[in-house]
């Protein structure tokens, strides 16, 4: 499998991913990575640090004759998204990525492949061992926490970086430079209720909600995909309704960033209203199916009979849960105005856990509109503050104000034109890039993202088009010769 990656095009980039994802590289509990990227850096002989967060940044000298050239700043983030199919055997602290190639792309078996932001690091990591490409002097940041706070980005200070200009490469669309994105906060709603318990009259069921599609809940948002702790609630809301349902427990979702794929829940019904109650999960599963045959081919809605729980969420604090869950805000709140097609302002409702008189819900909030983000955040807020919960909205960072007049701008694009004969698409982006928190610690710094096709990132459907990073580091290359001189 390994010598299968490691033997395309450009080797060099596809030999140091393969590496990569060698090394379990879990947001928060990034210490062997990092030490990854150090022990590299240290090994080629180059300068190489890390900051008081966990941040590398490695030096390259420019190469010869393009020492008068502006020094740049290349960054990508090294942690992962780690999300797995429900009957994958894996365990991400302790396993590299099984990839494999399929046609022209590459895939991992069951998992995310890691190529956001993986490809990018290798890439980099390509640059600093290469020998005969011309280039002017490099930063090469490599950021931590990425996926779950962007607190790498947020804890690097002003003073490290001598570069004027920064290319991130975490775009994961070869047709796109993207000039700015939205920003986002953490919302999270936790509290505790009575039990009750349930009558022994009472048939218990795990009913569970998987085969949807998931992806990024940034830049999948706008498709329109199931969100599994959506539908859990529609179906508990019912069967509460009509078969008083008792439910003792629910687990959804996996990651703030990811749309749910799937969702639990142990729940009791009268024994007298059982086959009734399985008839109506059956149609529900029929309407689920239809509603969401294009976005979630693979949906599907099961009960399993199981041991009775000795207790319920109590009567009133159910009904009341379900109804703040049902109101909670999910997907598009808001189109922008101003750009054409760009998502605004979304949530995403990522997490539910109930159990043992606990309850925990998570949200991701995002908008390129800081105050609109803050407004969205606050309904949510008082939703769930109905019911009795404590609110925290922590995690906060900033959008990215495009400015499609900087001069690395103007040159990517007519470079773009140039060598691919077609026009980029220069736009924003509804995901959460580090180019908007990076940009309050060098103001003056131009920034500007790409990166080749990646599809179906934060999801196990997670791919990388292996034609696409061809296509992309031939674009790099061409940008680096670009560089202008220092002013």
């Amino acid at each position: 499998m390994s010598t299968q990656i490691e033997s395309l095009e450009p080797q060099a980039l596809w030999q140091h991913f393969a590496a990569l994802n060698a090394v379990p590289r879990p947001s928060k509990k990034e210490e062997r990575i990092i030490k990854f990227i150090q022990d590299f850096g240290n090994s080629q002989g180059f300068d190489t640090r890390t900051d008081e967060v966990g941040n590398v940044i490695i030096r390259k000298p420019a190469t010869k004759g393009m020492e008068d050239r502006q020094t740049v700043v290349l960054q990508s983030h090294l942690d992962m998204v780690h999300q797995k199919n429900a009957d994958t055997d894996f365990d991400f602290t302790s396993q590299g990525i099984q990839m494999y190639v399929d046609g022209d792309w590459v895939k991992a078996k069951g998992t995310t492949l890691g190529a956001d932001n993986g490809i990018g690091v290798a890439t980099m990591m390509a640059l600093l061992t290469s020998r005969d490409v011309a280039h002017p002097a490099l930063e090469c940041l490599f950021t931590i926490d990425e996926e779950t706070g962007m607190t790498g980005a947020m804890g690097l200070k002003g003073g490290l970086l001598e570069g004027t200009i920064l290319l991130n490469l975490d775009t994961e669309d070869d047709r796109e430079l993207t000039i700015g994105c939205a920003g986002g906060v953490d919302v999270t709603a936790t509290g505790s209720y009575n039990e009750e318990n349930i009558p022994f009259d009472f048939a218990a069921y795990r009913v569970s909600i998987n085969g949807l599609t998931g992806g990024h809940s940034g830049m999948d948002i706008h498709l329109g995909r199931g969100n599994a702790n959506k539908l859990m609630n529609r179906i508990l809301y019912q069967a509460a309704d009509k078969f008083n349902a008792r439910i003792h427990s629910i687990d959804g979702g996996s990651l703030r960033n990811a749309i749910p794929r799937e969702s639990f829940a142990e729940i009791a019904v009268p024994e007298a209203k059982a086959e009734v109650f399985e008839q109506f999960l059956q149609k529900q599963a029929e309407i689920l199916q239809a509603e969401y045959a294009f976005t979630d081919p693979n949906l599907q809605l099961l009960a399993e009979p199981s041991d009775l729980p000795e207790a319920a969420i109590s009567y009133d604090f159910q009904n009341q849960l379900l109804r703040s869950l049902y109101a909670c805000p999910n997907g598009i709140h808001r189109m922008s105005p101003a750009i054409a097609g760009l998502v605004q302002t979304s949530n995403n409702l990522a997490r539910v856990q109930v159990q043992d008189g606990t309850y925990s819900v998570q949200c991701l909030t995002r908008s390129s509109v800081d105050s609109e983000k803050a407004d969205l955040a606050q309904a949510i807020q008082s939703t769930f503050e109905l019911v009795g919960a404590s609110v925290a909205l922590k995690g906060s960072y900033p959008g990215w104000t495009p400015n499609p007049e900087a001069s690395i701008v103007q040159t990517m694009r007519t470079l773009y034109q140039d060598l691919f004969q077609q026009e980029p698409q220069v736009n924003a982006c509804h995901a959460g890039l580090e180019c908007g928190i990076l940009g309050t610690h060098y103001p003056h710094m131009e920034m500007i993202s790409f990166g080749p096709n990646i599809t179906g990132a934060h999801s196990p459907d997670e791919k990388v088009q292996i034609s696409s990073v061809q296509k992309f580091w031939g674009f790099l290359l061409e940008t680096l010769k670009q560089i202008p001189a220092k002013a």
